[in-house]
């Protein structure tokens, strides 16, 4: 692993339908730059649209997944009151502000030592968490004198409801991997060491399935989250019909006849 630049770097590579996208800046616990969190961007943006990858894995390398916003380096954009990330790209918080794509494809997220602040609102914009038993949380944007604006007010409550949401959020309290996996926060939790391979095992589980119904399961589920369960009943019908006359349905019947695994190619 090379030493990464002063401003840090995100890392990117591919495995087979997987991309694995490293947050590197180890020396400063991986403190986002505004590079580090453009460049996160058009890492997200890159996994929705190449038609060859189907599952994206955010890590960390080092001990600590991230420390959260470099202020310093931040605090000019949020006094101008400018977004880190250019429109046109896919927002890692995936908070379907204008200008701003929204991912389509599922992200399973590793999390480990540190992980405050930014931290919290990646793996919340996620959809499936690992996190590693040695984790510590903390959403402490309060005893910094600002507000988190990635989705933690929005999602901490969805997940966790108000009083456990505003019990982390006012008092910017640190937590750890249990407490996270209690209010919803992440969804496993190993030993420390293992969360990234445990990731990418679970995001190959789901790059073997058929990436059209992966895609609209997915929509499903935050559509009923967002806009509510009615909204997500009334897509039921054309989206089955939809699905139903893909390529990959009937690789599905026939793979099902025929007691053999499927080979879905996302038609």
């Amino acid at each position: 692993m090379s030493t990464a630049p002063p401003e840090g770097e995100i890392l990117v590579e591919t495995d087979g339908p997987l991309l694995l996208i490293g947050i590197h800046r180890p020396a400063k616990r991986n403190g986002f730059t505004p590079a580090m969190y453009r460049q996160l961007a058009e890492a997200y943006t890159r996994l929705d649209d190449a038609p060859g990858l189907r599952v994206g894995v955010l890590y960390a390398v080092g001990g600590h997944f991230t420390a959260g916003l470099d202020l310093p380096s931040f605090a000019p954009l949020m006094q101008r009151g400018e977004r880190a990330v250019p429109d046109g790209l896919v927002d890692p918080t995936d908070l379907g502000q204008p200008g701003h794509r929204r991912r389509s494809k599922p992200m399973v997220v590793a999390v480990c030592g540190i992980t405050y602040t930014l931290g919290i609102e990646l793996m919340l914009a996620a959809d499936i968490v690992v996190a590693a038993d040695d984790c510590r949380f903390s959403q402490l944007e309060v005893r910094r004198g600002i507000m988190a604006t990635g989705g933690a007010t929005l999602r901490m409550a969805q997940r966790a409801g108000q009083g456990n949401a505003l019990l982390h959020l006012l008092t910017g309290d640190g937590f750890d991997a249990h407490e996270a996996l209690r209010l919803n926060f992440v969804q496993k939790v190993v030993p420390a060491g293992h969360e990234k391979d445990i990731a990418i095992d679970l995001a190959r589980q789901i790059a073997a399935q058929a990436p059209l119904a992966v895609a609209a399961t997915r929509q499903s589920v935050l559509k009923a989250i967002e806009q509510g369960p009615p909204a997500a009943i009334a897509d039921f019908l054309a989206v089955q019909q939809r699905l139903s006359r893909s390529e990959d349905a009937a690789e599905g019947l026939r793979s099902f006849v025929e007691k053999r695994s499927a080979q879905f190619v996302g038609r």
